[in-house]
């Protein structure tokens, strides 16, 4: 069975608490460098039997691995809702169905996306050759997963890297390391063999050891800072890596979208999951002539939100996971007030609330000036700017070094779609904001300093492969044109490809046949 967490009696313990009440969940153990290389190398062992087995064997244990999950949805929510701070309903409907859904596809997919791809090789082929692309898994895949979706961002990649014939060592946040236990356990009771999924707990000193361990290839998702580092670390020993770090997303509301729509769309794409997504709306711009009425809007249904322990059943918004998150939050509005930002609500810390709480905040008056535009905020802070133009919304949102996701927001579609191509992000929805996560198919990532590499869909697929290039000739008796020996005729030949058949034109190349016959039929001096 899988072994679900690398740990020795002497080992150092991290305690998981619940950020909305400071209470301990759990203990696990800080994995040192020597158990992680330990639970690499079983990964490593364990892998090739696995890539041997056909997708459809492969899907049959992450299929059984949903079933479980599905049959342990409330324990699931309920954890991460503890560990994380967030409502049991966002734990629902933003980890549970986003992960089951991709079990889903995977499993019934993976075999489809990753399928032999033939390569039109021109007129090579009418010489006898043919190319094809296979995909082969890359080995052991690192995942080393952030804590403010301890479920789904971890297991989706769990899922695509084991579907893909890879191991997995996961590495996951030490503010949340029980939901990912509970991955393991899940997948160990699905029936997936040992040493296939190591979940190594730890720090920051457990990811470097990972990274260390010389897998094949680590999947980081987490901040800029930490980014780097991952990258330069992975540098040393050529390990590719996919970084899906920060955003400073931008949403886009034109004079003629649904202003009511765009108001709720802004205020879940601000506040869910306490703003802690690195997809949130961290800048919203409104067309001038449509503002009052926004943030009417936007103010109404922000007031009505109601923010608890996230384990009540009527709760909108969670605890934030992190005391250190919620002191980054304080410092960038403090920044904006003082630098003429206005307030509309929200603003400081939630006195009647004992844990990491800060209420859904809306500012005005901000500019780019101010920390809260340029740098990301990841907590639930809507600051709201006006523009002109389409132009000036466009500059605007471009101005920023990261490139996750933006929105824009309009009833004419093609307008939306046009404008949608100009903002420099990874993703870029028409009113729509925040989820595409949540779909399987589509890729994620994001460009500038949100990283690069995608996960999810067939290019997420692709990241955990490595594409191996066939030729064959199957006229296996001729020797090729190019091949020894030199002489004047044979560089006639070549001035003649040169010209005729590098055009493309079957015409042209058929005038050099005399040639080539003459040269492959040539004796051997």
């Amino acid at each position: 069975m899988s072994t679900l967490v690398v740990q020795s009696e002497q080992s150092p313990e991290i305690v998981s608490y619940d950020p909305a009440t400071a209470e301990e969940i759990g203990r696990v153990p800080l994995t040192s460098p020597a158990e992680v290389a330990r639970a690499v190398e079983r990964a490593r062992v364990a892998q090739p039997a696995w890539a041997g087995l056909s997708f459809k064997e492969r899907a049959r244990v992450i299929l059984k691995a949903r079933e479980i999950m599905l049959a342990q949805l409330e324990e699931l929510a309920t954890l991460i809702s503890r560990e994380a701070g967030k409502p049991v309903s966002e734990a629902m409907s933003m980890e549970l169905v986003p992960t089951l859904d991709a079990m889903h596809y995977f499993s019934h997919h993976t075999a489809a996306l990753l399928q032999p791809q033939k390569i039109d090789i021109g007129q090579y082929g009418l010489m006898g050759r043919s190319s094809r692309i296979v995909y082969k898994p890359m080995g052991v895949v690192g995942i080393i997963s952030p804590w403010n979706f301890p479920l789904a961002t971890p297991a989706e990649e769990v899922v695509m890297a084991l579907m893909s014939g890879n191991a997995v060592v996961l590495k996951p946040s030490e503010l949340t390391p029980l939901t990912a236990l509970k991955i393991g356990e899940i997948f160990t009771h699905a029936g997936l063999p040992e040493g296939l999924l190591e979940i190594v707990t730890g720090d920051g000193s457990t990811g470097a050891a990972l990274i260390e361990a010389r897998v094949d290839k680590i999947m980081f998702t987490g901040s800029v800072a930490t980014g780097k580092r991952v990258a330069e670390a992975a540098a040393k020993h050529l390990t590719p890596v996919v970084l899906e770090l920060g955003g400073k997303d931008p949403m886009v509301v034109l004079e003629d979208a649904d202003i009511e729509n765009a108001a709720r769309g802004a205020v879940w794409g601000a506040f869910a999951n306490s703003g802690q997504a690195c997809a949130s709306v961290e800048r919203c711009y409104v067309h001038e002539s449509i503002a009052p009425q926004f943030l009417a809007r936007v103010l109404a249904d922000t007031q009505a939100l109601r923010q608890e322990v996230g384990t009540r059943e009527d709760t909108d918004v969670g605890a934030m996971t992190n005391e250190r998150q919620l002191r980054i939050v304080e410092d960038h509005v403090s920044d904006a007030v003082e630098r003429g930002a206005k307030v509309v609500t929200g603003g400081k810390r939630s006195s009647n609330l004992s844990g990491y709480f800060y209420p859904p905040t809306v500012l005005t008056n901000v500019d780019h000036h101010m920390t809260i535009m340029r740098d990301e905020t990841f907590g639930p802070v809507l600051p709201v700017m006006t523009f002109k133009t389409e132009d000036e919304a466009i500059r605007l949102s471009n101005d920023s070094v990261f490139g996750l996701t933006a929105s824009v927001w309009t009833k004419d579609i093609a307008r939306g779609r046009r404008l949608a191509e100009r903002i420099e992000a990874g993703t870029v929805m028409v009113n729509e904001v925040l989820y595409t996560h949540g779909i399987a198919q589509t890729p994620w990532g994001g460009i500038k300093e949100s990283g690069y590499g995608r996960t999810h869909g067939r290019m997420g697929l692709l990241e955990l492969v490595t594409p191996r290039h066939i030729h064959v000739n199957r006229i296996s008796f001729l020797p090729d044109l190019w091949w020894f020996r030199y002489d004047p005729g044979a560089q006639k030949l070549f001035q003649g490809l040169a010209t005729h058949f590098t055009s493309g034109s079957l015409m042209k190349t058929a005038r050099l046949l005399p040639q080539m016959i003459r040269r492959l039929f040539a004796p051997r001096v």
